[in-house]
């Protein structure tokens, strides 16, 4: 299975799709984002009531727009992609 990615605003994002079996919705959605330094999130899941989808390209393709949307989240409105160090 590839797996789909792009650069979005200077930031690389990859579908992290996670397959349950047996499920009449087996696909969960979900991304990962790190930024132009380097630094890397965990997974990132989609919100529970968009997370589960039937086809495998529809759910690379929707965790691609949240990962988008929330890079757009963090440049545009400050949220916070990456914990702070302790």
């Amino acid at each position: 299975m590839s797996t789909m990615q792009c650069t979005y605003r200077g930031y690389h994002i990859i579908a992290d799709v996670m397959e349950y079996p047996g499920s009449p919705t087996p696909w969960a959605g979900g991304c990962r984002i790190s930024d132009p330094s380097g630094h890397a999130t965990r997974r990132m899941s989609l919100p529970v009531e968009h997370a589960f989808m039937a086809e495998l390209d529809k759910a690379q393709r929707l965790s691609l727009a949240h990962g988008k949307w929330l890079v757009d989240q963090c440049l545009d409105h400050g949220l916070r992609l990456f914990p702070e160090a302790a």
